[in-house]
């Protein structure tokens, strides 16, 4: 009984220190702060088209992230705080297949506003100029039209700015040198060894900014644009190129904002639900169960303040779905004792003490507990993988409340209420452990 006794009082000496967490970073300007959703924290949501009718097939899903992480970027670099860029996409069996970027922005409800400091980003790509006839085969009159190449602002890993050298200006014209990732440079040195004397234009947003001659390969992933550039427009260029130049045009599709108030209430409802449903399932575990009832409640006190802990340290960002998983799981930890102490109570009136029917109780109620847990563990992180946002808020919060409440219902309790019972049960351990009404089942009546 020592070393149950000592380990109890270990559990509840960390359950104190979570708890003592919890408290002390509950101001919302502490960096452990709870984290909360768009729709519990205010804020605006953008919902932007992805244009990828000229990226291939093969490559458009790494477009598709190569355009979130850069949107995450540039969101990131204007300062909006906790913002939640996520990506999706319509069937791929589908005969027009659309493609969307989702961005929360957290405490940010002036959507004009929201915009403007997303802002445009660049595209840019790289095109080969080529001469075809106008009227036919047969015309002489030609044009000179520009081809798109692989090469696109998705290789490029920065741009800097310098000076160039020119007999009109001793301190040289501004010039933006592009340098790209390794794919980017392989691509880049096979377009410029294949195309020599060729004009490589460079275009941003579609329209040509520099229309270089390539005069021999070029190695190394390094490009220079030298058009006709003020020395603030080149610097206004290099910023916004090193924000993030875009894969693939987007255009924005919708916006909506979600007030303050509106959070807030989001947030007031869904604690007095959690409170309001702690305070009946304890009573109920008390009033049913007595000493293990009250050993259960402790060991959900200890369930929530772990949770709690870890949500803040990981961190999780707390939606209004992810709550109702969060009150789901607590009815999880609650069911596991429940069939923990029933097989307890069945092994009491067989006559055994309480020590021994508990250890016999665990050990044959887990088998259940487990495979219930399992098959929790399984619908969340299936909810998580295939489900929208919401429903992800949603299997993140239940999941991490099954895996706590393994933790709560067959360690924290066992430990518990292996300190304290005594090897038999007479007296007031009697009253104490016999949990619940002794009524007989009909289905056990003897004729």
């Amino acid at each position: 009984m020592a070393r149950y006794r000592i380990a109890a009082a270990v559990i509840i000496l960390i359950g104190f220190a979570l708890g003592w967490f919890i408290w002390s970073t509950a101001n919302p300007s502490s960096h452990y702060a709870f984290r909360l959703g768009l729709d519990l924290a205010g804020g605006t949501e953008l919902v932007y088209r992805a244009d990828m009718s000229k990226t291939p097939s093969s490559e458009r899903a790494g477009s598709l992230g190569a355009l979130r992480r850069v949107i995450e970027n540039r969101v990131n670099l204007f300062g909006v705080a906790e913002p939640l860029v996520q990506t999706e996409h319509s069937s791929f069996v589908a005969a027009h297949p659309e493609y969307r970027l989702i961005v929360d922005l957290p405490g940010v409800t002036d959507v004009q506003a929201a915009v403007k400091a997303l802002g445009k980003t660049p595209t840019l790509d790289f095109r080969l100029a080529t001469t075809t006839h106008i009227g036919g085969a047969n015309s002489t009159t030609t044009a000179v039209v520009f081809m798109p190449t692989a090469l696109t602002g998705r290789y490029l890993s920065g741009a800097s700015l310098q000076f160039g050298s020119t007999q009109s200006n001793a301190l040289g014209s501004p010039e933006i040198l592009l340098k790209f990732n390794s794919t980017g440079a392989k691509l880049f040195e096979k377009i410029t060894k294949e195309h020599v004397g060729k004009v490589l234009g460079i275009f941003l947003d579609g329209k040509p900014i520099s229309e270089p001659v390539i005069r021999e390969a070029i190695p190394g992933g390094v490009a220079t644009i030298s058009g006709q550039f003020t020395l603030k427009q080149a610097r206004s260029l290099v910023q916004n190129l090193n924000f993030g130049a875009l894969p693939v045009p987007i255009s924005l599709e919708s916006s909506s904002a979600v007030g303050p108030v509106l959070g807030k209430t989001a947030v007031s409802d869904g604690l007095i639900a959690g409170i309001i449903g702690f305070i009946l399932v304890t009573l109920f575990m008390l009033l049913w169960y007595r000493l293990p009832g009250l050993i259960a409640d402790v060991a959900l006190t200890g369930y929530l303040a772990l949770v709690f802990s870890v949500m803040k340290i990981i961190p999780i960002t707390l939606t209004a779905s992810g709550i109702a998983g969060l009150i789901l799981s607590v009815g999880m930890a609650i069911d596991a004792n429940v069939l923990i102490f029933e097989r307890i109570k069945e092994e009491l009136r067989e006559g055994k003490g309480a020590r021994e029917a508990t250890h016999i109780g665990f050990s044959r109620a887990w088998p259940a507990i487990r495979d219930g847990h399992v098959t929790m563990i399984i619908s969340s992180v299936v909810l998580y993988w295939l489900g929208t946002p919401i429903v992800q808020g949603f299997a993140l919060t239940f999941l991490l409340g099954v895996l706590a409440s393994l933790i709560s219902a067959v360690t924290m309790s066992r430990i518990f209420l292996l300190s304290v019972l005594p090897e038999g049960n007479k007296g007031i351990w009697r009253f104490l452990t016999s949990c619940g009404l002794h009524v007989r089942s009909p289905l056990s009546r003897k004729d």
